[in-house]
């Protein structure tokens, strides 16, 4: 997709904020699943700026209420920064700005500490919601956060800390966030960098925060251009990774070399003996030219980090066009098993024909997947919707806190061509190919989007 005009197709934005009570539901909602499916994603106010930019866009906020087996509401809000509250009518809301920079937090939404918190990167500021998604205002945890987020987090399943890197294109350094089971910044570590590279994700051990320094870095030949996201591919920085130790200071990280390529996500990281093993989707390159669709497809990689040679084996798991990987969140940091990822549109030509692998896909209705890896055996299944679905990133909620790895549900939100409109899937992660557990109609489309979570009842947060 061109960044000429990417809000089209399945990202075309939605222009009104809608809230509906009662949903109806096909199937049976498990009822272990209380609490809030929300997802993030970009969702133009201005739909006549004369430089769109999928990166760019408000963020608005899409959420279902499940409760006692029933889909209680469906809502969606956009993230009130200044630009959306004026162009709303509304009183600007409260909070720090980080370097005067604010915007309407779009690329994910997380629960932790019982805050509901709408993620961005690049020193912007994230924002607070409440429970029905309205905006409280920019937070910065407390008044503890010393300079902007970002847009991923992870949380350890042991400690209940929260970790993030951020960065930003006026500091030399990229930071590592760490922020309490309460919710307060408790410790924070620069590592100094050159060319400030974008650093989207990272991936967590038990011992380690592992760094992604890649050659895609902020341009200020492109900022001077006038490039809204002034970052580019940058042949002459060299790609790594760094092993910072949790308790570590920054002289402590020890760097890696890797082929040059780009990651946007982490499917996860841990060690093994001697090893540190991270699964990755990565790209051959990205934003040649700063454009998002430069450089070749995504595909599913594993690189296993040596701590004795100091190498690095860059192994392809899979090589058709994926995206979006997830896992069992309680598996942070730990070794998991199994994955999850969306297809991309293209993954169609690629997938295998062979009954009980990933199904027959010689009706070209069939142009949208979701894709179950068993990391154990190299397995695959799939999901498959019709053509125009737009299914979006897949989420593992499990069925009880101590149940098996692979015991729960996978959710996400498709687009049902027939009736203009979204619904909720939920299928069991025991039987992925199989029919939906229960779909929440939902009364309005929700464009394609970044990430989401699954905010429980029972603890209010989310892990990732």
């Amino acid at each position: 997709m061109a960044d000429d005009n990417p809000f089209s197709g399945g990202f075309t934005p939605v222009t009104e904020e809608i809230t509906a009570f009662d949903l109806p539901v096909t199937g049976t909602l498990p009822p272990e699943l209380s609490g809030r499916y929300l997802r993030n994603g970009p969702n133009p106010i201005d739909l006549d700026h004369p430089q769109p930019h999928l990166f760019l866009g408000e963020g608005m906020i899409h959420g279902v209420r499940l409760r006692d087996g029933k889909a209680e509401w469906y809502r969606n809000r956009w993230v009130r920064s200044d630009k959306v509250a004026a162009a709303l009518g509304e009183e600007p809301r409260p909070g720090p700005y980080f370097d005067d920079r604010d915007f309407a937090a779009n690329t994910h939404v997380i629960g932790h500490a019982g805050r509901t918190i709408a993620l961005i990167e690049a020193g912007l500021p994230a924002y607070e919601l409440t429970e029905e998604l309205e905006t409280v205002g920019r937070c910065d945890f407390g008044g503890t956060l010393p300079g902007g987020y970002a847009a991923h987090s992870k949380l350890d399943p042991r400690t209940g800390e929260l970790h993030a890197i951020a960065y930003y294109y006026g500091w030399e350094y990229v930071q590592h966030v760490v922020i309490s089971p309460e919710g307060k910044v408790t410790r924070t570590v620069n590592i100094p960098m050159q060319d400030s590279p974008m650093i989207h994700d990272f991936a967590l051990t038990e011992k380690y925060v592992v760094i992604y320094d890649l050659p895609v870095t902020f341009s200020m030949a492109a900022l001077e251009s006038g490039v809204r996201l002034p970052y580019a591919w940058n042949e002459e920085h060299p790609a790594r990774v760094g092993l910072l130790p949790r308790h570590g200071e920054a002289k402590d990280v020890r760097w890696f070399d890797v082929d040059p390529c780009w990651v946007f996500h982490t499917l996860n990281g841990y060690e093994l003996d001697d090893q540190v093993v991270i699964d990755v989707v990565s790209y051959d390159s990205l934003f040649v030219g700063t454009r998002l669709d430069s450089g070749g497809p995504p595909a599913l990689d594993r690189w296993t980090l040596d701590l004795h040679s100091g190498m690095v084996k860059q192994t392809r798991i899979d090589d058709r066009p994926q995206e979006f990987p997830r896992i069992d969140e309680r598996r942070v940091s730990l070794p998991h098993r199994y994955g999850y990822t969306s297809a991309t549109r293209s993954l169609a030509d690629f997938l295998p024909r062979r009954a009980g692998d990933l199904g027959d896909l010689s009706d070209p209705a069939f142009t949208e997947a979701l894709v179950k890896h068993d990391l154990r055996t190299g397995g695959q299944e799939a999901h498959l919707f019709p053509r125009g679905a737009n299914a979006g990133e897949p989420l593992f909620v499990p069925a009880a806190a101590d149940g098996a790895e692979d015991d729960g549900y996978v959710m996400t939100y498709v687009n049902d061509p027939e009736r203009g409109a979204a619904d909720l899937v939920i299928l069991s992660a025991q039987d992925f190919a199989g029919d939906p557990v229960a779909t929440v109609h939902l009364p309005a489309r929700i464009p394609l989007g970044f990430h989401g979570s699954f905010i429980p009842d029972s603890t209010g947060h989310n892990p990732r």
